[in-house]
């Protein structure tokens, strides 16, 4: 009997990351959710939605570079104590990532202006062998309709890109602290 109980063992700890990642990734987090939708407090609001947002991004990591993954017999272990970091409220792992990475990088329109230059790709080209880009049309707007008007137009949409930033209503004000 002592041998059969001896083997159990050993599968459970040899299998501890199998286990334990659903308990810890999903089950717990969505009961906490559930009790977060339930009271009137903001800050449990904050800590699961900001969890699932990063949740999402170490699942979109894992299914980008899986066949990467798989060289890293450790990557189990490693998301398991990723993911108690982030879950416990002891740490508040999620709420700081969010509040050092994520945040300033979405709060950031230089960055994010910055990062869709570096994947554009311009569509096609026509038949002078123009790219049909940004850059293409804002020349063609400017011969157009002069360059006053170019700039009158981006001022405007630069101002409505700004209100649309302040008035937007986010969880994380940045007098929060956590």
């Amino acid at each position: 009997m002592g041998s059969g109980n001896n083997n159990f063992l050993q599968v459970v700890l040899k299998n501890f990351d199998v286990l334990a990642l659903p308990l810890v990734a999903l089950v717990y987090p969505l009961y906490a959710s559930i009790r977060a939708i339930e009271t009137k407090s903001r800050t449990d609001d904050q800590q699961w939605l900001t969890y699932w947002v990063l949740y999402s991004l170490i699942t979109l990591f894992e299914l980008t570079f899986a066949k990467l993954i798989e060289w890293f017999p450790i990557w189990p272990y490693a998301k398991l104590i990723l993911t108690c970091w982030l879950v416990l409220p002891h740490f508040n792992g999620a709420a700081y990532v969010y509040k050092h990475f994520v945040r300033p990088f979405y709060m950031n329109p230089q960055i994010q202006i910055q990062t869709s230059q570096m994947w554009y790709i311009p569509r096609k080209k026509n038949i002078f062998n123009k790219p049909d880009d940004i850059l293409t049309a804002a020349e063609k707007y400017i011969e157009e309709h002069g360059t006053e008007e170019f700039e009158r137009i981006i001022t405007k949409a630069d101002r409505e890109s700004r209100a649309r930033r302040s008035s937007n209503y986010m969880i994380f004000d940045d007098d929060y602290r956590y």
